[in-house]
């Protein structure tokens, strides 16, 4: 497990931090804090316990995310194209307005699907991504 943030190891404002689960077959990360070049030895460490099991796929819980910068855009970005390399969809849930207005402008939403909540997310993941919002 990666940083907590619940509990006695609760996390510094902005410190990232990835907890990895299951529902349904599918590797959830919910992601804290802020997206940046910090997250990316996390983020990987993240993504590398969630597939654990091989699912079909993984959805990046964005729900308690306070920043994403440009590198955090790109360490998205290498998440994808490594989810896209293994055959893997990639969903995602809990976006604020701005962020998914980032998502399209740099066209991630090209890539990843952006859905409404974790439901919606796990169902979308299981079959191969088109991006898009659902």
């Amino acid at each position: 497990m990666l940083p907590a943030r619940k509990g006695k190891n609760r996390m510094r404002r902005g410190e990232f931090g990835a907890e990895v689960r299951h529902h349904d077959g599918t590797g959830i990360i919910d992601l804290y804090g802020e997206i940046d070049l910090a997250a990316d030895g996390p983020l990987g460490a993240a993504y590398d316990e969630a597939v654990r099991g091989d699912p079909k796929g993984v959805v990046l819980n964005f729900a308690h995310v306070d920043y994403i910068n440009s590198t955090g855009i790109a360490l998205i970005v290498g998440l994808l194209a490594r989810a896209r390399k293994e055959g893997r969809a990639v969903g995602a849930y809990g976006l604020s307005d701005h962020y998914r207005e980032i998502f399209a402008i740099t066209s991630l939403s090209d890539f990843i699907g952006i859905y409404r909540d974790e439901d919606s997310a796990v169902v979308g993941a299981g079959v191969p991504a088109e991006g898009g919002q659902r």
